[in-house]
C-alpha cells in the first residue's frame, strides 16, 4: 500500500512532514488545523485542507495520520484515528504518561491499525557516531557517556510554556535524549535513575534538567539540557579505557583522543603547575595524546518514513516499537519522582 498521509496540526513540525515525507514516497493526502493563519498557509501550498480532525479522519483516501498537535491531545486524537481505521504516527512524546500510551496502544490493536511514534532523532548523525563507537568497541570499556544540549535562547514558545498542554523540556527534547541512550544500548537494564529538574526562567514548566542513569553494563549516563546556559558544552563526551570521544555539536565537529603511549608510572618528581604542585594532573608530555577523526556516518531523517512504508507492506518490522516508547515514558516518570523526592530511583 502507498502511504496516503493526513497531517493533523499544520504548525512547524506539520509543515516539516508535509515537505519531507514525500521524499520517501509518501503522498500528502490532506492536512487540517484549527487556526486560520495555518489554514491559509496550507491552501497556498496546495494541500487538501480540513478545518477539523474529525473531517480529515472521515476522508477515505487518508490511510495514515501523523499527529503534530500539542502533547496533551495525542491520546484523544490517536484513539479517534484508530477508530476511523487510520494507521497512527504521533509526534513525540507519544503520550503524557505510560497509562495514556497503554490506552492508545490498546485502541490501535483493537482497530487493527499500525501505531508508532516519530522518534526522528534516532537518525541524528552525532548520536549515530557515538552508537558506532559503542557498538564497535572503539573506545574500549566505556565508563561514562555525557549527552548535553544547551541553548542561550532562554524562553520557550507558544503552548510549550504551559503545563496543562504538556509543555516543558523533558516532554520536548528530554524524550529524544533519553530515547537515544536506550536505542544506543538495547537490552541493557537501567539500575537507577537520579534527576535534578528545575524551573530557571519559566514558572510552570521545566527548562533545566540533569538525569543520571546507572546502567547494568557499568556505564554512567549523564543527560543534561538547559535553555539558558550561555556557553555551550560538547554535545557528547564518551570516555572509555582505550580513548575519549568528543562530538562538539550537531555539525559533528570533534575527534577521538587516545594516548600516544601509556605511562607505566607517574614521573618521580612533583611538577609545579597552575594548579599547584601535582603529579597526576601535570601537563601531558608532547605526543602523549593523539587525535583521530570521528567515524563517518550517512543518515537521513526521512528513513523513518521508509521504515513505516516497509512495515505497512510487510517488508520489515518497525524500528520504533511501542514497548521502547513506553520505556522512555517510564524513565521520564522515574526522573520526575527522583526530582520530587531528592533520591535515586531503583528502576530495573
Amino acid at each position: 500500500m502507498k502511504i496516503k498521509l493526513g497531517i493533523i496540526g499544520f504548525g512547524g513540525m506539520g509543515k516539516w512532514h508535509a515537505e519531507n515525507a514525500p521524499r520517501a514516497g509518501v503522498e500528502i493526502a490532506a492536512v487540517c488545523d484549527i487556526e486560520e493563519e495555518k489554514q491559509q498557509d496550507a491552501i497556498k501550498k496546495g494541500y487538501k485542507l480540513y478545518a477539523t480532525a474529525d473531517e480529515l479522519l472521515a476522508d477515505k483516501e487518508v490511510n495514515t495520520v501523523i499527529l503534530t498537535v500539542p502533547n496533551y491531545l495525542h491520546k484523544e486524537m490517536c484513539i479517534k484515528a484508530a477508530k476511523a481505521g487510520k494507521n497512527v504516527i504521533t509526534e513525540k512524546p507519544a503520550a503524557m504518561n505510560v497509562q495514556e500510551l497503554d490506552e492508545m496502544e490498546a485502541a490501535c490493536k483493537e482497530a487493527g491499525v499500525f501505531f508508532t511514534a516519530h522518534q526522528n532523532r534516532r537518525w541524528d548523525r552525532d548520536m549515530l557516531m557515538v552508537k558506532k563507537a559503542y557498538d564497535e568497541n572503539m573506545l574500549g570499556n566505556i565508563f561514562t557517556i555525557e549527552s548535553k544540549l544547551h541553548s542561550g535562547n532562554g524562553y520557550m514558545h507558544e503552548w510549550h510554556i504551559y503545563k496543562k498542554y504538556g509543555g516543558g523540556m523533558i516532554y520536548d527534547w528530554g524524550v529524544h535524549l533519553i530515547d537515544q541512550i536506550l536505542f544506543m544500548m538495547p537490552g541493557v537494564k537501567i539500575k537507577s535513575i537520579y534527576a535534578d529538574i528545575q524551573n530557571v526562567l519559566h514558572e510552570e514548566v521545566d527548562d533545566y534538567f540533569k538525569i543520571i542513569m546507572k546502567m547494568e553494563n557499568g556505564i554512567t549516563v549523564h543527560i543534561e539540557l538547559s535553555t539558558y546556559i550561555l556557553e555551550y558544552q560538547p554535545r557528547w563526551l564518551v570516555a572509555g579505557d582505550k580513548g575519549t570521544m568528543i562530538v562538539k555539536n550537531f555539525a559533528c565537529d570533534g575527534n577521538i583522543y587516545r594516548t600516544g603511549k601509556m605511562l607505566e608510572k607517574l614521573p618521580p618528581q612533583i611538577t609545579e603547575t597552575e594548579a599547584g604542585p601535582t603529579r597526576q594532573f601535570a601537563p601531558v608530555a608532547p605526543g602523549g595524546i593523539v587525535t583521530e577523526p570521528l567515524p563517518e556516518i550517512q543518515t537521513d531523517w526521512v528513513d523513518f518514513y521508509r521504515n513505516v512504508d516497509d512495515v505497512l507492506n510487510g517488508r520489515a518490522e518497525s524500528k520504533i516499537k511501542i514497548s521502547e516508547v513506553r520505556r522512555v515514558l517510564a524513565v521520564m516518570e522515574a526522573a520526575w519522582k527522583s526530582a520530587e523526592t531528592g533520591e535515586a530511583i531503583l528502576f530495573e
